[in-house]
């Protein structure tokens, strides 16, 4: 492999995780996480309103943390369109 190929896969590289990197501190991912959450939470919360049981009321933060961070592979495409 020559040494120009090398450096051109370590350049792409770079800048994949430069994306990565501004894509986990940018403010679209933390405000679509906190969207995304509260929206879950409300629908969460609404469905067991009559039960009293700490371990669905447990489940909250982590169903609305698991679909969040799921759904949010469209946004950062678009996201990563406007840089």
């Amino acid at each position: 492999m020559k040494i120009e190929d090398r450096i051109n896969k370590i350049e792409q590289r770079n800048k994949k995780v430069e994306l990565d990197k501004a894509w986990e501190i940018s403010w679209t991912r933390k405000i679509c996480i906190m969207i995304l959450t509260y929206i879950i939470v409300v629908i969460y919360s609404y469905l067991v309103r009559n039960y009293d049981n700490i371990f669905l009321s447990s489940l909250v933060p982590v169903i609305g943390f698991t679909l969040s961070t799921l759904s949010l592979k469209v946004i950062r495409k678009l996201w990563e369109k406007h840089i």
